[in-house]
């Protein structure tokens, strides 16, 4: 993609850009990075715009003052600013690596914009903009990648997967919602990480779970991959015991989007482990720390899909008259609380049905 093309995508909000300058004319060199500037070259919009500067966390609160400013992951370098509007943007210093456990990374400042770079985790996502200078940089070719619709890690597949196990199901992830294929060597690193995964806190896999759900059209691909890698068997062993047939049902509901629509992510999970037996689905979703009313609702939904998922699907499926009382029996005995989610997750399931053979 030409450099005019790609700047001329490069559009971050005026109170990234104000934040941006501010640093910039204190003598803090400052860059827009991650994924923003990534969905940005590709066309898509994207809210979160973070930035990486020369200034240290305490220089930033400094610059800003303590009433806009918030320490979020000081730690790791990183503090929120409040815009105007009080929106919080994350501004973080340059860094690198000293040592990782494979879960959490010690940092260390006072170092360049390609050192921070070099520590990311793919090549799309190492990609920095200079609002001040309207200039791209991009040391490990992530624009190529882009253009060939590839995830490739930075440098040393392995070494990148060692330092943040999360690595390997981002780069499913992301894949999966772009349409993108991941590199050999990199997918080699991941396959190998498998049985390492298992060092992983349950609320990073779920959170990356619910990510899946969130942001991928179609995450069946995603989870196949997962079980493909053995991620899967790692992580939710109980879903050794779903069928194909669910993973392509997740494809068949409605992605997750506007907040208005908070249920949908909670049909997609319940898709997800709707072959699971009673005795191991609350276990299952116990161990991924899903909160009590997760845990409530995913349940019911399963709970009446096998039960009464195959009688109903017969009767449609003979295409003869059903009667009022047969219809009052199926609304009763699912409950008229449960009654959307249900039929969501029964077409979804007669639908992944169909693509390999009679419905539903």
């Amino acid at each position: 993609m030409a450099d005019r093309d790609a700047l001329r995508r490069l559009r971050p909000p005026k109170p990234v850009l104000d934040i941006a300058d501010k640093l910039e004319r204190a003598g803090f060199e400052t860059w827009c990075v991650g994924g923003a500037v990534r969905d940005a070259l590709l066309g898509h919009q994207h809210l979160d715009w973070d930035l990486a500067t020369a200034a240290t966390p305490a220089q930033v609160r400094e610059l800003f003052g303590q009433r806009r400013t918030i320490p979020v992951g000081i730690e790791f370098g990183t503090v929120g600013v409040l815009d105007p509007d009080r929106t919080l943007h994350e501004v973080t210093t340059f860094r690198r690596d000293v040592s990782t456990d494979g879960r959490h990374a010690e940092v260390e400042f006072g170092v360049s914009l390609d050192d921070d770079l070099a520590r990311r985790d793919f090549t799309i996502n190492a990609i920095a903009y200079s609002p001040r200078h309207e200039r791209l940089h991009d040391p490990f070719a992530g624009r190529a990648d882009l253009g060939r619709r590839v995830v490739r890690a930075v440098g040393d597949p392995a070494a990148r997967m060692r330092e943040d196990r999360l690595r390997a199901l981002r780069a499913i992830r992301f894949a999966s919602r772009f349409g993108f294929d991941i590199d050999p060597a990199t997918w080699a690193a991941i396959v190998d990480s498998a049985p390492h995964l298992s060092r992983l806190s349950p609320e990073r896999v779920k959170q990356e779970l619910e990510k899946t759900m969130e942001q991928v059209a179609r995450p069946g691909v995603a989870l196949g991959r997962w079980r493909e890698a053995g991620a899967l068997h790692a992580l939710v062993p109980a879903l050794d015991d779903a069928g194909e047939e669910a993973l392509r049902a997740l494809d068949c509901l409605a992605q997750p989007g506007p907040a208005t629509r908070p249920n949908r992510r909670l049909h997609r999970m319940a898709a997800l482990f709707s072959d699971l037996a009673p005795a191991k689905l609350g276990p299952a979703l116990t161990a991924l720390r899903c909160s009590k009313m997760e845990i409530g609702w995913i349940q019911a939904l399963v709970e009446r899909w096998q039960r009464l998922g195959g009688p109903i699907g017969q009767a449609l499926l003979r295409g003869a008259p059903i009667g009022d009382a047969q219809v009052r029996r199926w609304v009763a005995g699912i409950g008229r609380l449960y009654l959307p989610g249900f039929f969501r997750l029964a077409a979804a399931r007669w639908a992944a049905r169909r693509e390999r053979g009679p419905a539903p």
